[in-house]
Order: C-alpha cells, then sequence, then structure tokens
C-alpha cells in the first residue's frame, strides 16, 4: 500500500513477519534533509547513514530509501527514522526556536490598521462582537454578499460541514450577518435597546479552482439600532437612523486610510427597498449599507429599526494609500458659502462632490454635505441638497468679490453637468 507522507513523500507499507526483513521503505530527498526539516538539527548524510546501519537499517546506493529490520516493529515512516537520527545525534543539540508559519498567526502589515479600525469605532460606541463561523442551512440566499464572493460557476456555492459542532449549522457563514443579527436579538431579549455592534471576520464561499479550495474574504460588518446615549446618562437624546450607520462606516474607513467611500443608491434583497446604498471605493464596489428589510427583521422580531452594513475589509486594505502630509494651519480666514441645490432625487451627493473636485479649483478646499429636503414645495421627483463650500488660500485674504465670482462659476458647471441648480 503506497501511503502519502508530508512533504509530498511516501513509503511503501507492508505487514510484518517474524525472522523477516520487510521492505518498508521510507522515501525521502537525502535523510539529512529530514533530519535539518523535521528537527533543525544539522547531521550530514555520511553520519545519518552511519547511525542507522548501526541500528539495523540499512539504506539504499543512492540513501535515498532505508528498510528496517524485522525486530523493528516501531520503524514504518520517515519520522521515524528521524527519531533514531535525532535521538544519537543529541535531543539537547535541538534548539529552541519559533515554528515557522505560513499566513496563519503571522503579524499581518494590515494589523495596524485594523487596530485603528477598532479604536475608532469603540471611540463611537460600539462593542466588538464575535460570532460562529458555522451557520444554519435557512440563511441560504436570504442575505446579499459582498461583490465577488460568490462563484456562479459552481453548483453549490456554499461551504458545508460533514460533521458540525451545532446542531443544524452546516453551512460555512457568506455572510456575517446573520450571527451578528443573532447577537442583536440576544440583546433586545435582555432589554439592551440601544445597540452598535460591529464584527471583523472571514466568510467562506466555494470556489471552482484546481485546488478545489474554498474562497476566504475578511470583511467588516456594523448593526445599530436604539438610540443615542450620552455619557453619564441613563436617557437617549434621539434614535439612531442611517446616517448614524453610514457616519461610522466612514468614519471607520478614514481611520485605515480610505476618504473617498462613494454611496449609490441600489437594490440588495435583505435590505428595505428605497433606503438602501451601495458602498464603493476607487469605482469598485465594495458591500452595501441600509435599514433591514421588514420581512427579515420580522422574523428576528425586530420592533425598531435595524441598520446594517457590509463592506469587504480584504479588498479595502490591499488598496493603497497616500502617507499622511501634515502641513501649519493657514493663517488666512476661509470663507463658506451654504447652497441648496434642486434637482432629480437620483442625483447623489457624492456626484456633486466629485464634480466640484474636479474642476480643481486651488481656492475651493472642502465641499460637505449639510442637509437634504424631499416633501412640500417640491415635485415628486426632486428633491433639494445643501452643500458647503469652503474657500481660502495659504497666502492671502480672500476678498468677496473673487470669492463670488469663483462660487458662480461652480455652479454654473453643476448646472451644465447634473442639470442641478440653486433653489431660492
Amino acid at each position: 500500500m503506497i501511503c502519502e507522507l508530508a512533504g509530498g513523500k511516501a513509503y511503501d507499507f507492508v505487514d510484518i513477519y517474524p525472522n523477516r526483513f520487510v521492505a518498508n521503505a521510507v522515501t525521502s530527498a537525502h535523510i539529512s534533509a529530514s533530519v535539518k526539516r523535521l528537527t533543525g538539527l544539522s547531521v550530514e548524510t555520511g553520519e545519518c547513514v552511519r547511525i542507522l546501519n548501526a541500528l539495523g537499517i540499512s539504506g539504499s546506493d543512492d540513501n535515498k530509501s532505508f528498510t528496517s529490520p524485522s525486530w523493528r516493529h516501531d520503524i514504518a515512516i520517515e519520522e521515524d527514522l528521524v527519531e533514531e537520527v535525532a535521538r544519537h545525534a543529541g535531543y539537547e543539540n535541538i534548539a529552541n526556536e519559533l515554528p515557522p508559519a505560513y499566513g496563519a498567526g503571522e503579524y499581518q502589515r494590515s494589523e495596524p490598521r485594523k487596530k485603528r479600525l477598532r479604536e475608532t469605532l469603540a471611540d463611537m460606541g460600539f462593542d466588538e462582537a464575535i460570532t460562529y463561523s458555522f451557520i444554519d442551512t435557512r440563511h441560504d440566499g436570504v442575505f446579499e454578499n459582498i461583490p465577488e464572493l460568490l462563484d456562479e460557476k459552481v453548483e453549490n456555492m456554499y461551504i458545508t460541514l460533514q460533521d458540525s459542532v451545532i446542531d443544524g449549522a452546516l453551512r460555512m457563514r457568506p455572510s456575517i450577518l446573520p450571527g451578528l443579527l443573532d447577537a442583536v436579538r440576544l440583546n433586545l431579549n435582555f432589554q439592551r435597546r440601544d445597540l452598535k455592534l460591529f464584527e471583523i471576520g472571514k466568510v467562506f464561499a466555494a470556489h471552482a479552482g484546481e485546488d478545489n479550495l474554498p474562497n476566504e474574504c475578511e470583511i467588516l460588518t456594523l448593526a445599530v439600532t436604539g438610540g443615542e446615549i450620552s455619557e453619564g446618562k441613563a436617557v437617549t437624546v434621539r434614535e439612531l437612523d442611517l446616517y448614524d450607520a453610514k457616519g461610522a462606516l466612514e468614519a471607520a474607513l478614514e481611520a485605515i486610510g480610505v476618504s473617498n467611500a462613494d454611496f449609490t443608491s441600489a437594490e440588495v434583497k435583505h435590505l428595505r427597498k428605497g433606503q438602501t446604498a451601495a458602498v464603493s471605493v476607487d469605482g469598485s464596489r465594495v458591500g452595501f449599507i441600509r435599514r433591514l428589510s421588514d420581512d427579515i427583521a420580522a422574523g428576528y422580531k425586530f420592533k425598531h429599526p435595524v441598520y446594517v452594513a457590509e463592506v469587504d475589509l480584504q479588498a479595502i486594505l490591499d488598496i493603497a494609500t497616500i502617507p499622511i502630509a501634515y502641513r501649519p494651519l493657514s493663517k488666512y480666514p476661509a470663507i463658506t458659502r451654504d447652497v441648496s441645490l434642486l434637482g432629480d432625487r437620483n442625483v447623489s451627493f457624492s456626484a456633486i462632490r466629485e464634480a466640484v473636485t474636479e474642476q480643481n479649483f486651488e481656492l475651493c478646499r472642502n465641499v460637505n454635505f449639510v442637509d437634504v429636503y424631499e416633501g412640500k414645495g417640491l415635485q415628486e421627483n426632486e428633491r433639494s441638497i445643501t452643500i458647503r463650500l469652503e474657500y481660502r488660500s495659504d497666502e492671502r485674504t480672500l476678498i468677496e468679490d473673487e470669492v463670488e465670482a469663483l462660487h458662480k462659476q461652480i455652479l454654473t458647471y453643476l448646472e451644465q453637468k447634473l442639470a442641478i441648480k440653486p433653489r431660492f
């Protein structure tokens, strides 16, 4: 019978009979290389062969295979030969060293950024959750997964466990949301209504590759519900909404050097229709954010809105970031202009900000969101977005006329490109 060994080696194994030499030959590139790989001892090939021959273990002409004698029933695999050599070379000569690591357990380059992300969310009142990596099959297809996780080429896109640790939990999770929503429900059952939870963990999906190994991806998931509580107070200040979840996600991404995340309207099956946004970085979609759909909320018996976000953290961390440049504050004051822009409901603030920044005016330093209005006085397909433009020079104090001229030029460009105009 041919058996496979670690490192791609093989050996022949046959039954051992009394008074008979048996060809259970252990294959290795060189016995000294095996000793070095498994124990760290540097023993020359000749010395290894001498030790084994003295023990009655004969080697082939090329010293790549060895035959154990009939009285050594305990010698069958490569490690047994290495143990004999190490025993005579001296266990005390084996140095104390850390075992080699191949990814798992190593300190990754992304660790400092993930630490800043965790600290930022903790500073905003979030608690980190750790949930199981395996979930029930009833969650199959319920939640929208992050882009490019599932492989459409395979028949079964989910990873199934042969023996589940928990009864019914047969799937390796393709989303963290099932576990995080269970944590929300558990807290609500214990009358903890005001919650901000996040989790960083891996998700899994089948892959149609040559090695048949599954896809693994590290993602960030948020869940927000209830009210905002000030430190030292028991009464909530206000109810949390999707802007709290969006602001938390933006702050977390900025903590790891990503400040250009865009939020655009999208349709996601596990989120409420009309209250869903896709999250994109550098033009690539990395996840979703919005309010949990009514059907799923009813399944968990949530009586209050739950806002969730899930993004591909691994893809975000792979984006090269520009080192932070520090410079002194300007001695000259800034001039701000708030303007309400009336246009189609499909025009987003990110599109407005991009249209302003692409003009590349040196004096226009910042474009910030102020407010949005929909309702009385506007058409059904219209809305008003209020933005704040900041103008400043590092060399002199700006005068009203040049700011006004630049401001009008920006508004004219916005009207031409996005068909939006100031609302008076």
